[in-house]
This record gives structure tokens, C-alpha cells and sequence, in this order.
């Protein structure tokens, strides 16, 4: 069985363990060693943490550090870094300072020039991502929405136009508010997928468009944490072709070259000349075909 060493090690270092989001068969083995490494363990819960270090067989040395104490309690484990302690920084799932306390820590101990290291693990925003089915090549991560509707329908209203993937964590007793909030602000038809419980016995995925989802939610009980996956903002439709090929020509009716006529109508309507000219040559040859 693993244990912790009793004396300091020579380098004090923080190390950042993403821990299991809900299936402890994820716990890597360097985890496992970074754990037993350790000279004190940093918990969000020192009881769950009890937990993953039972099931690696480690015995460590915990201290709580969570949204109530961080401030205090970095400060503390900043000092211990410092003094040449390993410490250990893990929260109750994911990795710490993604919507769990840590930020904090790992910028004092930045600040004061002391080593951070990284063990990287299980991601419910990855996960939830991925197996969402929807594009993956450009995303974005809000975490937690405000829990006010005024603040959060605002944050949603900037969001609206976002065309990267959106993800965001939300608690079971929000999530239905939070779902016709989206359908407001995004349009009931825009693509999502709700995760729940991700990992675990009863992980479910829905997927469908805002509304229909909300409905679906609704009717079955939202129950476990939901991590919520929504397509960007599509691209805006351009300009007609036809109606610029006529713009051009009523341009050209008036007096204006071709030449002029096709840089006013693309500098008016945002598009590119060439688009704009192309335009006007398909309008000639539907002519001359017909």
C-alpha cells in the first residue's frame, strides 16, 4: 500500500490532480502516485477525497480547501509550498480551478515563483463535448451561468451570436430554467445536447434542439449533474445572388460602369467583389440561356 512520506521533500512543489468526474476506474496511476507523494492533500471534501484515496490504497495526509475557506486556507498551503511540502491540490471531480476552488492557490504560488505541476485526467466538458455530436474543431466554456435571471439572460443575449460550440455546467434544480433561457436568447430550433451524470451508472444524453430538450427534461425529472452542449450561432445568410446581379444593373441603368456599380454593391452589402461580380455573370448566362 502506497503512503505518504513523513519528511519534507527537498523541492516544495503544488501538483493539480484532476480526479474522476464520477467513475473511479478512471483514476490513472499517476494520479495514484502523485497522491501517495504527497506530504498533504488539498480536498474540496475531505470526505470524497477520503474516498478516491481509499479505492487507490493511499494513506495521506488531507486538509479541506473549498469555496469557504480558499482565500485563508491558500495562503496557508502556499507557505507549506514554500517551506518544501508537496502539496497535492484535488477537488470532488475534474480538475481543480474549472468551477472548483484553485485558482486562487495556484496563482500565490505562481506569484512567489514556486513550481506547479499539472496531472491531467477525466473532463466532463471534454467528455460532454465529444460525445454531444456536435462540432468539436472550435468551443468555448462558460462554466456556471449566473443563478439570477436578469444576469444570466444578459450573459446568454452576448452569447447569441457566439458560432463556436458552447458548454456549460448547470445544477439539476437550474437546469429547466436554464434550457427556456437558451431557448429565448438562441431560438428554440438551435442544436444542443444535455449530459447527465457522465461517467456513472445512470450517465444519460439528449439530444435535439433547445425546446424539445427542455420538454423532454421536463417530462422525465432532471435529476444528477448536467453539463449542457450548445451548437454556435449558424453564419448569417448572404445577399441573394439575384438581387445583387439586379442592384448591379439598376446601378448600370443609371449611369454607373460595371466596374463602379459591382465595388458600391459589394461595399453596401458586405460582400466580396468577386462574389458580387460572379453574381452578375451567372445573371448573363441565365439570360443568354434562356
Amino acid at each position: 500500500m502506497a503512503s505518504t512520506r513523513d519528511r519534507p521533500h527537498a523541492g516544495g512543489r503544488l501538483v493539480i490532480c484532476a480526479t474522476p468526474i464520477g467513475n473511479l476506474g478512471d483514476a490513472s496511476p499517476r494520479l495514484a502516485s502523485a497522491l501517495a507523494e504527497a506530504d498533504l492533500v488539498a480536498c474540496e471534501d475531505t470526505r470524497e477525497a477520503a474516498k478516491l484515496l481509499a479505492h487507490l490504497g493511499v494513506k495521506a495526509r488531507t486538509v479541506s480547501y473549498h469555496e469557504g475557506n480558499e482565500r485563508a486556507r491558500a495562503a496557508e498551503l502556499v507557505e507549506a509550498v514554500a517551506g518544501g511540502k508537496r502539496v497535492a491540490l484535488v477537488s470532488d471531480a475534474g480538475m481543480p480551478g474549472v468551477s472548483d476552488p484553485g485558482h486562487d492557490l495556484i496563482q500565490a504560488c505562481l506569484a512567489r515563483g514556486l513550481p506547479v505541476e499539472v496531472v491531467p485526467g477525466p473532463s466532463a466538458v471534454l467528455a460532454a463535448l465529444v460525445v454531444s455530436g456536435l462540432p468539436t474543431d472550435r468551443f468555448c466554456f462558460e462554466g456556471f451561468l449566473p443563478r439570477k435571471a436578469g444576469p444570466r439572460d444578459r450573459r446568454l443575449a452576448e452569447l447569441a451570436a457566439e458560432p463556436r460550440t458552447l458548454v456549460f455546467f448547470e445544477a439539476p434544480h437550474r437546469v429547466l430554467a436554464t434550457l427556456g433561457a437558451m431557448a429565448e436568447a438562441f431560438g428554440p430550433e438551435r442544436p444542443a445536447a444535455v449530459t447527465r451524470e457522465l461517467t456513472k451508472v445512470h450517465e444519460e444524453v439528449l439530444r435535439g434542439a433547445l425546446a424539445e430538450l427542455g420538454e423532454r427534461l421536463a417530462a422525465q425529472g432532471p435529476r444528477g449533474e448536467f453539463t449542457l452542449v450548445v451548437a454556435g450561432a449558424p453564419e448569417p445568410a448572404g445577399p441573394d445572388t439575384s438581387e445583387l446581379a439586379g442592384e448591379v444593373a439598376r446601378l448600370v441603368e443609371g449611369g454607373a460602369s460595371t466596374r463602379d456599380a459591382v465595388g458600391a454593391v459589394a461595399r453596401a452589402t458586405g460582400t466580396p467583389r468577386r462574389a458580387v461580380y460572379q453574381a452578375v455573370l451567372d445573371a448573363r448566362a441565365l439570360r443568354s440561356g434562356s
